[in-house]
């Protein structure tokens, strides 16, 4: 990778080629001919006219406002302080109308047939009878939940909240990493990131025309109120939170203060005649919606894990009974496994009968015999990932790998290949980022959020997230990665 370069530039191009790889991966600011793409170009007028005290400035400033705001995730197991601020990049990477328009398209076709595949493995089966996916690698998922077959979901969706990762490969066109459909974080960092760029650059924010993402918690809670809406005409939610230790309490905290709902803990709630309601000093209140930013497992020491302390005693039955709605939906997990996620394409097909807009990358599923075998024979040039984990944990990087820790994996392969997926390692589309006073190029993917509920919405903006480290694949801030903006324009903006 190149080494980088100093902020100020010539005239002519002040971003040269320390921001700028010719053939490696796509540069999302730049084209191949080194000239800059026309969304860019207010941000790249702006950034012309800065010198790198100036930029260096705004970058403290921002830094400064979110130690001020809290704005920190909790990074387990570190031996100094847990709570860091998010690294966050002073430049917003920018996705023009066109793009935007297929992105939104393909996320909304992906969602919908994901819900009828979640319908339909707790319900009838069709997909497993017709051997379309198979039912032990269904049934068999540490994340499937046998306590929600036959329930009733309103409208169909069990997944209310989606943050799927995209990724542009070096054509430039955007493929699906992977679905996140349990309890998907990082929009108060979208958020947050946004009112960091607006303060950072103004005028090329104005110009470009920037569409808005301020409503998404307007949305949320529409979305919400919408899946309760059988149980109450004003339905009361809440944002349930395992506690402050959490990596993401930030977020669960931003959130219910910006919808305007009380933010609880499992013992701020109680079960009686399977309905829920939570402790307030006027006494107990009725709950019909619980957004929940807890895992399966801790969520009803009754039915999960009986040392859970996260949950309450009884939630599900009051779920089960209908008395309360758990957004997103237990046992959703299911249909964002690694494995499981290989099968989309033919999910689509099957729900929906469309081919799929935004496609999956090629996907080895090492529960295969002559998939294990391939991927044994090229450890070095794939990407193994464990089919739970989460956070850029349980993976390998073949390509970054030492051989020792290929020996080990291939170890962790042939012992339980079912655990396991691989990949090719794709060169993620790097952008412009502000590191140590100097403009380098980073690797970056996009996480979109998409809300489902009676009707499915793609909020315009997504948080784009940052593998600080030089050369680095690895965008998860509990991995060393960071975020910045991301700008969807306007139709017809392109600068």
């Amino acid at each position: 990778m190149a080494t980088g370069t100093s902020v100020a530039g010539s005239p002519e191009r002040p971003l040269p080629a320390g921001a700028y790889i010719p053939g490696v991966a796509y540069d999302e600011m730049f084209a191949t001919d080194g000239s800059i793409r026309g969304h860019y170009a207010a941000l790249h007028e702006r950034i012309s006219e800065l010198s790198a005290r100036d930029l260096a400035e705004r970058q403290r400033i921002q830094d400064q406002l979110f130690l001020l705001q809290g704005i920190t995730f909790t990074v387990y197991g570190a031996e100094a302080s847990t709570e860091k601020i998010i690294p966050t990049d002073l430049f917003p990477r920018i996705i023009p109308a066109n793009e935007w328009a297929r992105i939104e398209a393909g996320l909304i076709q992906r969602l919908t047939a994901l819900n009828m595949f979640l319908g339909d493995i707790y319900g009838e089966q069709k997909i497993l009878k017709d051997g379309i996916v198979s039912r032990d690698l269904v049934q068999g998922a540490p994340s499937y939940r046998r306590e929600m077959v036959g329930l009733y979901v309103p409208h169909g969706a069990y997944v209310n909240v989606c943050g799927s990762d995209l990724i542009r490969q070096p054509d430039g066109q955007y493929a699906v990493l992977e679905d996140n459909l349990r309890v998907p974080s990082g929009v108060s960092y979208m958020l947050a990131n946004r009112d960091a760029s607006r303060r950072a650059f103004p005028s090329a924010y104005r110009k470009s025309g920037v569409r808005a993402v301020d409503r998404y918690p307007d949305l949320l809670l529409n979305t919400l109120r919408s899946m309760g809406s059988e149980l109450s005409d004003h339905p009361q939610v809440v944002v349930l939170t395992p506690g402050v230790y959490n990596s993401a309490y930030f977020e669960h905290a931003y959130l219910a203060r910006l919808m305007g709902v009380p933010l609880v803990e499992g013992r701020d709630l109680v079960v009686h005649d399977n309905c829920v309601y939570m402790k307030t000093t006027a006494g107990l209140q009725r709950v019909d919606v619980i957004y929940r930013r807890v895992d399966d497992d801790f969520l009803d020491p009754l039915h999960f894990r009986r040392d859970s302390a996260l949950g309450a005693a009884g939630l599900f039955n009051a779920y089960r009974a209908g008395k309360v709605v758990i957004a997103n939906a237990p046992g959703t997990g299911v249909a964002d496994d690694k494995a499981v996620y290989a099968y989309v394409p033919q999910i689509i097909r099957y729900y929906l009968g469309e081919d799929t807009i935004l496609p999956n990358i090629e996907t080895f599923l090492c529960r295969e015999a002559s998939q294990l075998s391939h991927v044994l024979d090229n450890l070095e040039h794939l990407v193994v990932k464990a089919v739970g984990a989460s956070g850029g944990y349980g993976m390998l990087v073949g390509p970054h790998a030492t051989q020792a820790e290929r020996d080990t994996f291939a170890e962790a392969l042939r012992a339980n290949p079912d655990n396991y997926i691989a990949q090719p390692t794709i060169q993620l589309s790097t952008a412009p980022c502000l590191i140590d006073g100097r403009i380098e190029p980073r690797h970056i993917d996009l996480r979109p959020f998409i809300l489902a509920a009676e009707k499915t919405v793609v909020t315009p903006g997504a948080l784009t997230r940052v593998a600080l480290k030089r050369g680095s694949l690895v965008v998860n801030s509990s991995q060393g990665g960071g975020s910045k903006d991301t700008w969807v324009l306007s139709e017809g903006k392109t600068s």
